[in-house]
C-alpha cells in the first residue's frame, strides 16, 4: 500500500505540473512587454478634476512633427481592471503610436504609480475621472488637435471609458477590447450565475470589514487573479493565471507585494456594486464605438450587452479564436489594423 500511495503521489505530481504548463502555454503570439524603436516613451503625471494625480506613460512617434502648426490626432489607453499601465496599456499605446496616433497608457486611480489610498482600492467615479484627466492633459500640449481625441479601454477599463464618454463629449472616439462590466459581474456573476442573496452576504461582509480593519485587523482582499492552480482550476483562473503570475506578463511595481497584485480591497469592492457603465449609453452617439471581443471569450456577453444597447454608429468586432486574454498581449489576434482604421476615419489623419 506505501508502494502504492507512492506511485499514486508521483503520478498526481506528474498529472500537476502537466497542468500547469498546460496553464502557461496559452501566450502563443504574446509580446506584452513589446518595445518600438520608432517610438519615444516619456513618463508623465497629471492632475484629475479632484487634484489627486495619475501616473502615466506618453508614447510620441519619432516621425511627427510636434511644431505647434502641425496637431495630431492622440488616444487614450487604460489597462485591464487590476493591472498597470506596464500590463496591456502599454502595449496598445506603443503599437497606436507606431501607426502614427500619439498616445497615453494610465494607472488608474490606487494602482500603479497613481496616488490614491487604501492602495489598490475601487472607485469607478474616479477610474473613469482619470480619463477625463488624461484628455486634459493631452488638450495642453500644442501639437495635439483637442477635437481629435479618442479612448481605448481594455477588460474593466473598456467600462470605465464608457462611464467617462457619457459625460466627456471631448473624447470624440471610443474602442473597447475583451470589455468587462464589473459593475454586472460584480453583483450578478458571469451569465448571472450569482443570486441576490450571494450579493446580500458580500455587501454585508465588507461592511463588517469596515469596523474590523478600524480596529486594526488586516486588510482583507476581495477576488483576484490566483496565484496558483490546481487540478480543480477552472478554465478563466487558468486563463488570467498565465497573464498575472508568468513572465508574459508579470510585472510588479515598486512598493507592491507580489500576492496583491490584482487584488482589490474587499471593503472597497463593493463600491462595483452602483456602478451601471451601460445605464445611457446610447447617449455616447454620435460618436462611433468599437466593440472588440473574442468569439471564445468568457467575457462577450459585456461586448454584446453594450453594443446592443449602444446607439449608432457602432460595430461589434469578433476574433475568431480567441479568448478574454488573449485580446492583452496576443499580437497576432489584437486587430490593430482595425483600431488604425477605426480611430483613422473618426479622429482624421495623422
Amino acid at each position: 500500500m506505501k508502494l502504492f500511495n507512492s506511485r499514486l503521489a508521483a503520478v498526481n505530481s506528474i498529472l500537476l505540473n502537466a497542468t500547469l504548463a498546460a496553464a502557461q502555454n496559452m501566450s502563443f503570439g504574446a509580446n506584452n512587454f513589446y518595445h518600438s524603436d520608432n517610438v519615444t516613451l516619456w513618463p508623465i503625471t497629471f492632475k484629475t478634476l479632484y487634484q489627486t494625480e495619475v501616473a502615466g506613460n506618453l508614447f510620441i512617434p519619432d516621425s511627427i512633427d510636434r511644431n505647434a502648426n502641425s496637431t495630431h490626432s492622440a488616444l487614450v489607453i487604460g489597462h485591464p481592471m487590476g493591472a498597470i499601465k506596464e500590463q496591456s496599456a502599454n502595449l496598445y499605446a506603443t503599437k497606436m503610436a507606431e501607426q502614427g496616433f500619439i498616445t497615453v497608457s494610465l494607472d488608474l486611480p490606487f494602482w500603479g504609480g497613481s496616488e490614491g489610498k487604501p492602495r489598490n482600492g475601487v472607485s469607478p467615479d474616479l477610474y473613469a475621472e482619470a480619463y477625463s484627466g488624461a484628455v486634459d492633459f493631452l488638450g495642453t500640449l500644442e501639437f495635439i488637435d483637442r477635437s481629435r481625441i479618442g479612448a481605448i479601454g481594455i477588460c474593466g477599463s473598456g467600462g470605465f471609458v464608457i462611464s467617462a464618454a457619457k459625460l466627456d463629449p471631448r473624447i470624440s472616439a471610443i474602442a473597447t477590447a475583451s470589455m468587462y462590466d464589473m459593475g454586472t459581474v460584480n453583483r450578478q456573476g458571469l451569465r448571472n450565475a450569482q443570486s441576490v442573496d450571494a450579493r446580500k452576504e458580500i455587501i454585508a461582509t465588507a461592511a463588517y470589514q469596515r469596523w474590523a480593519e478600524l480596529e486594526g485587523a488586516p486588510t482583507e482582499w476581495a477576488i483576484g487573479t490566483p496565484l496558483q492552480i490546481t487540478n480543480s482550476s477552472s478554465a478563466v483562473d487558468r486563463e488570467f493565471f498565465d497573464f498575472y503570475r508568468t513572465s508574459r506578463g508579470l510585472f510588479t511595481p515598486a512598493g507592491a507585494m507580489p500576492n496583491t497584485t490584482t487584488h482589490r480591497t474587499l471593503t472597497s469592492n463593493t463600491k462595483f456594486m452602483n456602478f451601471y457603465p451601460f445605464n445611457d449609453i446610447e447617449t455616447i452617439s454620435p460618436r462611433p464605438m468599437l466593440f472588440i471581443t473574442g468569439d471564445q471569450a468568457h467575457s462577450r456577453e459585456f461586448s454584446e450587452n453594450a453594443y446592443r444597447l449602444a446607439a449608432e454608429p457602432k460595430e461589434l468586432f469578433w476574433i475568431p479564436g480567441a479568448g478574454h486574454v488573449d485580446l492583452y498581449d496576443r499580437i497576432d489576434l489584437i486587430p490593430f489594423s482595425k483600431l488604425v482604421h477605426f480611430f483613422r476615419t473618426n479622429l482624421g489623419g495623422n
